[in-house]
């Protein structure tokens, strides 16, 4: 039999030649060799190393699996997240939708509302107070908005720039409007200065939709629809809310 202290570092090599020396000589035994006991003492000297090696390989393993979960988390946060904010971004909106229009198809006669949300003037903003102050209001925007939708599933988005989106599942254009009023209160309420605009405060338009949700579907409909609302808030003066259904109805 091999000197055992000889064997390579490498870890699974050891393990590979202890257990090939240990059938042979269990087969030489059988066949009549004689059992040394220094021999075996030193075959279960070895195993030992090899088991606190692979309880150190499994520390080192597991590790390493939470060092990744904990890294795939943090990813996740960067894809989903929007930097400034620290609210969703378009990018999991958009994939949020599409997975509430897929499920809520199934049900019969389910609402989806969403409401598109634009600070006026706000590189008017930018260009008075500067970017810093400019990114300190969208952060104060995105927590008013934030704490303005009651339901877990409800969410808001940054969408660009100074635009936000809403997304209200099972909610009508009653709830959608209600949703509205509040953001426009706490907004006022905030008393952001903004002297270059009418108010000489950070105002807020939003523009609504609401529609039957049809496998037909897709966010790209919603935006356009609540996008256009959004246009008529700001023709009609900004700092107000407009809805428009899917049919182009206003109220």
């Amino acid at each position: 039999m091999s000197d055992m202290s000889d064997m390579p570092i490498d870890l699974f090599e050891n393990e590979q030649e202890i257990y090939d020396n240990s059938v042979i000589r269990a087969v030489q035994i059988r066949k009549g060799a004689t059992l040394n006991f220094e021999e075996y003492a030193m075959l279960v000297k070895e195993y030992g190393k090899l088991l606190k090696q692979l309880r150190r390989a499994t520390r080192m393993s597991d590790k390493t699996t939470t060092d990744l979960y904990r890294a795939n988390l943090n990813l996740t946060d960067k894809v989903n997240f929007d930097a400034l904010t620290g609210i969703y971004n378009r990018r999991y909106m958009e994939e949020s939708m599409q997975r509430i229009i897929k499920s809520m198809a199934r049900a019969t006669n389910g609402l989806l509302s969403v409401l598109m949300l634009d600070v006026d003037h706000f590189k008017l903003y930018n260009d008075t107070y500067g970017h810093n102050m400019g990114d300190i209001c969208l952060r104060s925007v995105a927590e008013v908005l934030t704490t303005s939708v009651l339901r877990p599933d409800d969410f808001v988005a940054r969408y660009g720039g100074e635009e936000f989106v809403i997304v209200l599942p099972n909610t009508g254009a009653e709830g959608a409007q209600r949703v509205a009023d509040r953001v426009l209160e706490r907004i006022k309420a905030c008393n952001i200065e903004h002297e270059t605009n009418d108010s000489k405060y950070v105002t807020i338009s939003i523009g609504a939709t609401t529609a039957i949700v049809e496998y037909t579907h897709n966010c790209e409909d919603y935006m356009k629809r609540a996008d256009a609302a959004l246009y008529l808030s700001k023709q009609g003066g900004r700092n107000r809310y407009t809805y428009l259904d899917f049919k182009g109805e206003q109220s």
